[in-house]
């Protein structure tokens, strides 16, 4: 008499799970956090998902390697491309081969990432061989090595992972050289211009007398730093390196608010004061509901000033503006805002990365609705535009530069 036993469930055909070890090892390259348990929890789920769908299969790695918003695009591209043709050895010889731009079409296609161009090179994160196949041909792709001019002057968009880690390494050593305001209070001094009656009334009571008047002169420090960054789906490729120059500003000076904008204002101010940047990252990662979302910059604008210029906007306060200007509401209510928000600071900075091209031009509705109140615009792409910007925070305000008067000029005779 047989006995039927109940057969244990099929391990996944073929060399699925080597497959998956590699492809975390090539998403690791690109940047992301998987570590091995990460890899044996993707094995697991694949197994109880199963393979009966591509979009099944994407997921189920989606829910276990993707733990952060910014993760998603590399974890997106690197899937398409490896599972796809997992013979990455092929997909790089394709990445080498010239390629021939047809105008018109630059845009058609979504550029490939560099992080993930540099994880899918021929012997870092590439599949397995079978013993069948024929020896594979070396190709010689070294890349060459980035001084810290070239760097200096990189765009972000355009960075490799190895350029992305020295450029943040880079940003956390900004100082920002903030000069000193007046403000109505007052400190001791031994030659002050004023005499300081109370310290010399308690000093008149000391057994030895009054011996000389106390003296005080004003109170000096840094005006407050407000900064207001996009995080829309158009700044996603810059938000990184914005949240990291922001987390470094906070943690190098006192009376530094940070907020978030895409559809909603969000204040991250607290998460970013942690020492540790992942930490401080990942607090405000958890606390941000909007990542890669659309922009609604008069409505965030709207919120911020009624509930939070009185409190952050004092004593000459500076705000730093980082978006590109595109509004999807059509810049309903823009133009109100930013004049009520360059009428209660001291000093409006505009930090738009459309501006490293040279041929641009203030078209869309946000951009001239925007540019008429703020005192400076300026690019923000990459580090020498990082310390162009410091470098300007620490001297006095200028008169701008001449393209943004003409422009201020051409949108006021428009409007009047």
């Amino acid at each position: 008499m047989n006995v039927v036993t109940q057969s244990e469930p099929p391990e996944p055909a073929g060399r699925l799970a080597t497959n998956i070890v590699h492809f975390a090892r090539t998403l690791r390259t690109a940047g992301l956090r998987v570590g091995p348990g990460q890899v044996l929890r993707a094995i697991e789920a694949v197994e109880a998902a199963g393979l009966r769908k591509r979009d099944d299969f994407y997921w189920t790695l989606h829910s276990v390697f993707v733990n952060r918003r910014d993760q998603r695009e590399i974890f997106d591209q690197a899937f398409h491309v490896y599972w796809r043709n997992p013979r990455l050895l092929e997909k790089m010889m394709e990445m080498l081969l010239p390629h021939v731009e047809v105008p018109g079409q630059q845009e058609k296609g979504k550029q490939l990432s560099r992080r993930l161009q540099e994880a899918l090179q021929p012997g870092r994160g590439e599949a397995p061989k079978d013993d069948n196949e024929p020896p594979e041909v070396e190709i010689e792709a070294t890349f060459t090595v980035s001084d810290r001019e070239v760097l200096q002057h990189r765009d972000f968009e355009q960075m490799s992972q190895a350029e992305i880690d020295e450029a943040l390494r880079a940003i956390s050593r900004l100082r920002l050289p903030v000069p000193e305001r007046r403000t109505r209070r007052y400190q001791p001094a031994r030659r002050g211009p004023r005499v300081d009656f109370r310290a010399s009334l308690r000093r008149a009571l000391r057994p030895e007398g009054l011996t000389e008047l106390r003296k005080r002169e004003p109170r000096r420090r840094p005006p407050p730093l407000v900064i207001l960054c996009d995080i829309s789906g158009s700044m996603a490729r810059y938000t990184r390196m914005f949240l990291h120059f922001m987390h470094a500003i906070t943690n190098d000076r006192d009376r530094v608010y940070c907020f978030t904008f895409s559809t909603r204002l969000s204040n991250v101010s607290r998460a970013l004061r942690s020492k540790d940047v992942d930490v401080a990252l990942q607090k405000a990662s958890t606390q941000v509901e909007d990542w890669s979302g659309g922009t609604r910059i008069g409505q965030t604008l709207h919120e911020f000033n009624n509930k939070w210029s009185r409190r952050v906007l004092g004593q000459g306060a500076v705000v730093l503006l980082i978006t590109d200007g595109l509004d999807r509401e059509g810049a309903a209510g823009l133009a109100e805002e930013m004049e009520r928000l360059h009428k209660s600071c001291s000093r409006l900075i505009w930090l738009n990365p459309l501006l490293r091209y040279g041929a641009y031009e203030p078209k869309s509705q946000g951009n001239k609705a925007m540019l008429p109140h703020v005192d400076e615009f300026r690019p923000v792409h990459n580090l020498d535009s990082l310390a162009g910007l410091i470098a300007a925070l620490g001297t006095a305000p200028t008169a701008g530069d001449r393209r943004l008067a003409g422009w201020q000029t051409e949108l006021r005779k428009e409007r009047n």
